[in-house]
């Protein structure tokens, strides 16, 4: 049952000096090494709570009012995914307990155990229910009698996405009494226990559908399920929510893997968090106007209207846990701040965070590292009693990913300061005081049940719990708030004195409890509209979300006059405050504004609208010569958002634009205008098919004027296409300028030029790259151009045989190469290279019959490869493995380090900060073992007959967009595709030790160990 990397070669291959690395292996990763291998910060200490054999793999984990730690422990992760040792009976939840007060865990009990929960992802102990999130299951587990075992199991949500890692996660106690969760881009629905859909207040599903909601999804609902809300969308992989005394939720969320954007978001209330495209559900790769260049912000669209700021982007990444840590024993700087666990890095950090206008800004402050021990992986973080930390690690050479590297090991540590002893007072229910005492202790799990206690006491616990509104603590405050204002009779009493507080935190929270408790916000917002905190104002805006109260367009206004014009965390709050009602909000603001609408404030609300009435503005803000060029892209992009007649007037307006004074700016307005047009009313108009000509003569050469002369068939510039595909080297530019040139039924061009002589080396070069691309262009009439070209011998030999690569990079061209192979009718000399296209295939069917014709080569020396483990403890030659990665290994080919290289694979330029050395070598070796998510291989079958193989770019309602293993992308619209086919094998070759020899592969993986530091990131911008 035990899995090692021992087991993936038989052991008899090991040597004596093997037998001694594995030896110093094991060694290393001994959980007596746990502690030593930690650096902690200065005034605080780990201990090793447990570790095991006592646990593995613990994936979350709480703490419960007694200080026990339960964690999920997933020794079956993804095991349906591959072929791995499991356990027969299921994974376990367990409760891990300190007897004898030691700081150390001596008793173990089973709470559950199953193949349900295989896999689980969230447990929230509350009192005797136990929460457990197993995708696609949400279960409630009840202990009846407290002996640690669970006595009932409910279905508490059903989940349509199935078991995955970006499904359900975790769920918190809010100190409003509510049940906070999410799930990540792949829970895509949430079902109740009898399979019925969940349905907001509004009537509408919680459904990832684009209607409105996309992606990841933030959840608030009672305890049994009812009166659920949506309370943030749009997110990948937002893996645990939590929410602080104030009821402010934070949350952290992964990027595409690779591409150094993982990001912490305080989570506004009803907010879109741009992961995709709220228009069209494109990801962030697909081109749009106005995007940024740093890939780390253009993933999250955060220069599209509606789009939520982050409050910090922290690089690569594989986030976890996360607490707000509201207690004392840690050092003052932890105190009230956000605590984080992220596995790929080895860190578990806290997000000091300062008041930054309505939003907030936040800095770094590591609590653990890991330098020494890469396996070291933080998966969750949970507050004790006492107010230590407790930290769970899944102790791993990966990050999960769906696969799994050790399912021997995980540990749990405890961070308190050193002289702190593992000791606390026992929760006393049976008295008020007692539970005053439960409702201020930094443990949730506490904080549950003394809510739960004083919240049915009503007016029996109110002169405890208004003494603790009157401390100095503003959490306890607010804490009392949430249940003093729950109090029947009392609601409108306590949001009315908290909303004069003179602390700008507890006056949110009267609010938030305002609507809590379902009370009219009109009143509240009234008394708060002209509030000198720009955070209170956010709240009042917030407040106003889908209100149809007659006051509340005046309120709204009242609101947007105090913005400033440049705090995008204000504006959005606005824009939050004024959907579904923005016709009626805006016409407001303009009607007080009169001529004077034209200023940074009215700009901002104009674009942020996204409506009809905003059309003419929008014109008039881009006509206007004081606009700056670079300010541009962003009021297009708004139109992007508004349907209707009103924005194609416009734009056929803007296309007709004359200002002689900026042709700069002429040109670009014209540009963009008549890229939104359509083609037949361009082409059929001389005014507008002159604006097209100036502004496809300004583009020559880029892609905005291959799209152009495509979308409006400009017959006069055909000619120019092939130019582009010849000149443009190997690159992007080149393929989409073939693939429109074969689109446009232009083949005897294409003929025509390399029918051409090509006398010196530059015009031999610009041949070559034209056969390229027209391999990579995934046209099938491009298959008759190379095939003439491959049986024609007067052409060159070094021409046919880039004609043979070309041709081989399409099924239905690889057959018809293999035809000419099998009918002997074709040149020697060309038996090599065709060889060497077929070895390189990933087509199965290809594969299969190529092999008869051309039988694989040996090992690179013939011999075979010792166990990963060993591997593993070999030391390689850092500088020999980078000139490996980019030449013999084939790596730069699809994977980018610090810009060099190509964008098929995951960018790798922190991946020595992410994976250990094992689980370097398991991804070369074994790539298809575990696929990262997003860069799973898909098949296209065009209704044409041509197949398609690539990683999935976009996928929407309209089209589908490929990118194969030479970082072409390709797209094609939905009524041309026949079907859609998720492969399970990755697009990375499965036998690169054919061409290495073991010191190269070794090599290899020292370089990538050292890539730890990518370019700076920096700060989001507007």
């Amino acid at each position: 049952m035990k899995y090692r990397w021992l087991a993936i070669i038989p052991a008899l291959l090991l040597t004596t000096s093997a037998a001694t690395s594995f030896v110093s292996a094991q060694t290393e990763h001994d959980s007596k090494q746990a502690v030593p291998n930690l650096t902690v910060a200065p005034g605080l200490k780990a201990t090793l709570f447990s570790s095991e054999p006592q646990i593995s793999s613990p994936s979350s984990m709480d703490v419960d009012s007694e200080g026990r730690v339960w964690i999920c422990e997933v020794v079956n992760y993804r095991a349906n995914l591959r072929d791995i040792p499991t356990r027969k009976e299921g994974d376990r939840i367990l409760i891990l307990e300190d007897t004898n007060g030691d700081g150390k865990a001596d008793k173990t009990t089973v709470f559950y155990q199953g193949n349900d929960v295989n896999g689980s992802q969230g447990i929230c102990v509350l009192g005797k229910k136990v929460i457990v999130a197993a995708s696609p299951n949400v279960f409630l587990f009840t202990d009846e009698n407290n002996d640690g075992k669970a006595d009932k199991k409910e279905l508490l949500f059903k989940i349509a996405g199935g078991e995955h890692d970006h499904s359900a996660h975790t769920s918190i106690f809010g100190p409003d009494g509510k049940l906070y969760w999410n799930f990540g881009n792949s829970g895509k629905q949430v079902f109740d226990a009898a399979g019925k859909p969940i349905l907001e207040s509004n009537g509408k599903p919680v459904l990832d559908n684009g209607k409105p909601y996309w992606g990841g999804m933030v959840f608030r609902c009672n305890l049994d399920g009812s009166d659920f809300e949506v309370l943030g969308h749009n997110f990948r992989n937002n893996y645990e929510i939590t929410v602080d005394s104030f009821g402010t939720l934070w949350q952290s969320d992964n990027d595409d893997d690779g591409n150094r954007g993982v990001r912490i978001n305080y989570v506004m209330e009803f907010g879109n968090y741009g992961y995709l495209d709220q228009l069209t559900g494109a990801r962030w790769n697909s081109p749009r106007t106005g995007m940024h260049d740093e890939i780390p912000l253009r993933h999250w669209h955060l220069r599209d209207p509606g789009v939520i700021p982050n409050l910090l982007q922290t690089g690569a990444g594989s986030p976890t846990g996360i607490c707000v840590y509201e207690g004392s024993l840690l050092p003052k700087k932890y105190q009230g701040e956000v605590i984080h666990s992220d596995a790929g890095p080895n860190v578990v950090r806290a997000y000091p965070v300062k008041k930054d206008g309505a939003g907030y800004e936040a800095e770094i402050a590591n609590i653990i590292t890991s330098e020494q021990d890469k396996w070291f992986r933080p998966s969750d973080v949970c507050i004790a009693p006492d107010g230590s930390l407790f930290v769970a690690d899944w102790y791993d050479p990966g990050v999960g990913g769906h696969r799994i590297g050790d399912q021997e090991r995980g540990r749990i540590f405890r961070i308190a300061p050193a002289e702190a002893k593992y000791v606390f007072d026992k929760l006393d229910l049976s008295t008020t005081e007692g539970a005053i005492a439960g409702i201020k202790n930094p443990n949730l799990a506490r904080r549950y049940l003394a809510w739960n206690k004083l919240h049915a006491l009503q007016e029996q616990a109110l002169p405890q719990l208004e003494e603790l509104y009157q401390s100095d603590n503003q959490r306890n405050r607010a804490r009392a708030l949430w249940l003093l204002a729950g109090i029947k009779g009392k609601t409108g009493e306590y949001v009315s004195r908290a909303i004069q507080d003179k602390n700008s935190d507890i006056r949110i929270t009267g609010l938030r409890a305002a609507r809590r408790y379902k009370q009219d916000v009109i009143p509240y917002v009234s008394q708060l509209v002209k509030d000198p905190s720009p955070q209170v104002r956010r709240e009042c805006a917030i407040a106003l979300h889908h209100n149809k109260s007659p006051e509340a367009p005046a309120l709204w206004v009242t609101l947007a006059d105090q913005y400033d014009g440049k705090d995008r965390w204000y504006l959005e709050a606005l824009g939050i405050g004024m959907d579904e009602q923005e016709q009626k909000f805006l016409t407001a603001w303009l009607k007080q504004a009169g001529d004077h609408w034209n200023t940074p404030v009215g700009r901002d609300l104009i674009w942020r609208s996204k409506i009809p009435l905003a059309v003419p503005y929008l014109v008039k803000i881009i006509e206007d010569p004081k606009t700056e060029l670079d300010t541009l892209p962003r009021y297009f992009r708004a139109l992007d958002f508004i349907p209707g007649t009103e924005k194609n007037r416009a734009v056929a307006e803007l296309a007709l634009m004359k200002e002689p004074q900026n042709k700069k700016r002429e040109t670009y307005i014209i540009a963009e205008a008549i890229s939104r047009m359509p083609a037949n009313t361009v082409m059929q108009d001389a005014k507008y098919k002159q604006a097209l000509t100036q502004v496809i003569d300004s583009s020559r050469g880029t892609s905005e004027f291959i799209k152009l002369v495509q979308k409006f068939k400009a017959s006069d510039y055909y000619p120019e296409l092939v130019g582009i595909a010849s000149r443009a080297g190997k690159s992007q530019t080149s393929v989409d300028a073939i693939r429109a040139a074969l689109s446009l039924k232009q083949n005897a061009l294409i003929r025509k030029s390399l029918e051409n002589k090509a006398d010196t080396e530059k015009e031999q070069n610009q041949k070559l790259d034209l056969i390229w691309a027209l391999g990579s262009a995934g046209h099938n009439s491009a298959n008759g151009i190379l095939l003439k070209l491959i049986t024609d011998q007067d052409e060159p030999l070094v021409d046919r045989r880039e004609a043979v690569r070309a041709i081989a990079k399409s099924r239905s061209g690889a057959h018809a190469l293999l035809d000419l192979a099998e009918k002997k009718d074709f040149d020697p000399q060309l038996k090599q290279t065709v060889a060497a296209a077929m070895s390189s295939t990933i087509m199965k069917d290809v594969k299969e019959r190529s092999a008869k014709l051309y039988p694989a080569p040996p090992t690179k020396d013939n011999k075979p490869l010792p166990p990963i483990n060993v591997l593993a403890s070999i030391k390689g030659d850092k500088l020999d493995g980078r000139v490996m990665f980019n030449t013999k290994g084939t790596c730069a080919k699809c994977h980018v380090v610090n810009g060099m290289g190509k964008e098929v694979g995951p960018n790798l330029s922190e991946i020595g900060k992410k994976l250990s050395r094992e689980a370097l070598f398991e991804s070369i070796l074994f790539p298809s073992a575990g696929i990262s998510h997003n860069f799973e291989s898909y098949t296209v079958i065009l209704a044409s007959g041509n197949v398609v193989n690539g990683l999935l770019v976009n996928k929407t309602d309209d089209a589908i967009t490929i990118r194969d293993a030479e970082a072409i992308s390709r797209t094609f619209k939905m009524e041309d595709v026949d079907e859609i086919i998720q492969q399970k094998i990755s697009l990375m070759p499965a036998d690169l030790q054919k061409v290495l020899t073991q010191e190269e592969l070794v090599n290899i993986v020292e370089y990538l160990t050292t890539l730890k530091q990518a370019e700076p990131i920096k700060k989001a911008s507007r």
